[in-house]
């Protein structure tokens, strides 16, 4: 019987999706099992094009579950618009997760009927910079590339021939490549936001690749579980005491990682030099209005202030909608850096968001995207 707070190792049955899926495939058998055996009606997953390219879909076919598996470390689409009004079961990053809790808070997702399975993760990487990366740093064509991992603080790409090379985290991003600037200071590696915690690390010895270290966090999470192994989807044992050292050990590391990266990118900025940073860094905006589409914690629809109160003959030195949106997003932003991704000319709206949103949520010691008991600081102003 599975409960609340085991640590255990697991993989899929199906010799086929235990060699393709990522750590032994356990997850996507997760999600099948979900499926197939009625707990939810859909999976959102994400069909691979090729290891730069995968399409979010919401699907009730089992094989579509299925033929998902594998890690995709340079997609970095948050998921958590797709569970809006489903009953569904959905891998997430810890930021994912985060998102569904805050869509959770403004109603817009049931959290009763909406199962996460959440997937460790030390940073993503954005496709066009990893192609670029590869071409400079691996020597590697990036149509040859079938497959990646991270492992011991090493990025390695697999190819078509069978060969691997692997190159040190930090020496790529000292270069300037590697994981995407929000992912660098986040701290929040393991996923104990969602109804399971997965991932790879702490699994060791023989099972080392083969298998996934998975925290059961909840009751859902236990649904999952039994339903899965009821179905015959997956086996599963208890991790050992050496297993969930290392497992800490480098969650440890990273969180460590992910707090000196936050001192080496929020550089104070002198009081009086404060207002033109700001411009300078904003007066390329287009107005296209890409960053609120994509924004997964934004859930204010075409009736949004930022929008009602700004337009484009407004001559005010920033925009309304900017100055909206830095006040309105700083106690939900979760730093995803999806807006950072889709501006079409390169603003750095992540970090500029979260010089506000960071000091904001510290201040009144709230974290977004943790708890769905936890009330927004802007829900308690209303209601006073």
């Amino acid at each position: 019987m599975v409960k609340v707070g085991d640590m255990l190792i697991g993989y899929a049955t199906d010799e086929g999706v235990r060699k393709r899926g990522a750590s032994g495939g356990l997850v996507t058998a997760v999600l099948a099992a979900a499926l197939e055996k009625g707990l939810v009606e859909n999976v959102v997953v994400l069909k691979h094009i090729n290891e730069f390219e995968a399409v979010p879909i919401v699907t009730d076919n089992v094989e579509e579950v299925l033929a998902s598996t594998g890690s995709l470390h340079s997609v970095p689409v948050n998921l958590a618009r797709y569970a809006v009004g489903r009953k569904v079961a959905m891998p997430a990053k810890p930021c994912d997760t985060r998102a569904v809790i805050e869509q959770a808070k403004r109603g817009k997702i049931d959290l009763d009927t909406t199962y996460i399975v959440g997937l460790n993760c030390g940073g993503s990487m954005h496709p066009v910079v990893t192609k670029k990366m590869l071409a400079d740093m691996y020597d590697i064509d990036p149509d040859d590339v079938v497959g990646e991992e991270i492992e011991k603080g090493k990025l390695i790409f697999k190819t078509k021939d069978g060969k691997e090379k692997a190159i040190s985290i930090d020496e790529l991003e000292e270069a300037g490549f590697g994981r995407r600037e929000s992912c660098r200071y986040c701290t929040l590696k393991i996923p104990v936001n969602a109804d399971l915690a997965c991932g790879n690390w702490g699994v060791i010895g023989d099972l080392a690749g083969n298998a996934t270290f998975c925290q059961v966090m909840n009751d859902k999470g236990v649904r999952l579980l039994e339903n899965a192994i009821e179905a015959g989807r997956i086996e599963v044992q208890p991790a050992s005491d050496k297993a969930i050292g290392i497992r800490e050990k480098v969650n440890g590391a990273m969180e460590k990682l992910g707090k000196t990266w936050e001192e080496n990118v929020f550089t104070e900025i002198p009081d009086k030099e404060r207002m033109q940073y700001y411009l300078e860094q904003m007066a390329d905006c287009i107005d296209c209005g890409a960053c609120k589409e994509v924004c997964p914690v934004c859930t204010c629809g075409e009736d949004s202030k930022c929008t009602m109160f700004h337009t484009l003959v407004d001559d005010y030195k920033m925009s309304m909608y900017h100055l909206i949106r830095l006040l309105h997003l700083s106690d939900s932003c979760i730093a995803c850096g999806q807006c950072t991704d889709m501006c079409p000319v390169d603003i750095p709206i992540t970090m500029l968001q979260n010089r506000f949103s960071i000091p904001a949520q510290r201040k009144r010691d709230y974290t977004p995207g943790m708890n769905v008991d936890d009330t927004p600081p802007y829900f308690e102003v209303m209601l006073k």
